[in-house]
């Protein structure tokens, strides 16, 4: 048996010295996004069959849903859909072979955080 020789490796770098990338953070800010829609979508289907089930119980969860937490429910899954939408955007500029450039994907990852919010403002003054 061959005996083990110590070899000069490099280390990966460890979250106290790693510097988070924007193309990182925006890819993880999909994944987070896109599964926080669900319990957006959750409380949308339990008002959905409140409604059709009787007045007393869809009165319960109209107040629920229009109750502060509900709004602010309400109000993190719209940011959530219009930064999701951008990403998406982003990601079909990426597969399309453009603005792969460090610098560029930065900006572009800036922009669909920049763009949700005022997206989310733009919307929430609408309604």
């Amino acid at each position: 048996m061959a005996s083990p020789t110590p070899r000069e490796r490099p280390l990966s770098p460890h979250l106290q010295i790693y510097r988070p990338q924007m193309t990182s953070i925006s890819s993880i800010l999909i994944r987070i996004t896109g599964n926080a829609l669900i319990v957006g979508a959750f409380l949308l289907v339990w008002w959905l069959l409140a409604a059709a089930t009787s007045e007393e119980y869809f009165n319960f969860v109209d107040g629920v849903i229009t109750s502060w937490f509900g709004d602010i429910v309400m109000t993190l899954s719209l940011l959530g859909i219009w930064y999701h939408y951008l990403g998406g955007l982003r990601h079909l500029i990426f597969d399309a072979g453009r603005a792969l450039e460090v610098e560029t994907a930065e900006k572009l990852g800036w922009a669909c955080i920049i763009g949700s919010v005022v997206l989310t403002v733009l919307t929430l003054l609408v309604i």
